[in-house]
């Protein structure tokens, strides 16, 4: 599908800043795109509109880790509490167009504002099917390294 696509789009986007360019520069009028390319779009003035379609969207929940050896695991605690912290939570959440964790962040952060969390689509959540790494599942499916050659070659055209 990916392939036989190819010729109706300018490029497969991988790069937040040059999708943006692509918009501001290219003649794009219409893509998937993180939440975070429409608001830098939007923050410089170009008019730009975002739609959660009916049959849902792709998304991730990111994750914060601590590595087993961490050299100073007592401040890598700390940071992770603070960035825990609902004021935190939204102000990210305004700057990345994404949700909180903490639902707290809603309404804790003035960058978010008072419908900043409806924006982003707290109340379409349960449209959103997360994302998986691709595995290989005892060869029903491809591993992921064969998935990102493959995804590669595409976006180079081949």
């Amino acid at each position: 599908m990916l392939r036989a696509q190819h010729g109706l789009i300018h490029r497969y986007w991988h790069d937040t800043t040059v999708q943006m360019s692509d918009f501001k520069n290219e003649g794009v009028v219409a893509s998937s795109a993180w939440p975070y390319q429409a608001n830098g779009l939007k923050a410089d003035g170009q008019p730009v509109a975002t739609v959660f379609p009916k049959e849902g969207v792709t998304g991730w929940a990111d994750t914060t880790m601590l590595h087993s050896d961490a050299r100073h695991p007592v401040c890598a605690y700390k940071w992770m509490n603070w960035s825990l912290t609902p004021k935190v939570q939204g102000d990210v959440a305004a700057w990345f167009g994404s949700l909180p964790v903490v639902p707290q962040g809603c309404k804790a952060s003035a960058l978010l504002g008072d419908k900043g969390c409806e924006t982003n689509g707290y109340n379409e959540f349960s449209k959103i099917a997360f994302w998986k790494t691709p595995v290989a599942e005892g060869g029903k499916y491809v591993p992921y390294s064969r998935w990102t050659q493959d995804y590669i070659a595409i976006m180079g055209g081949r």
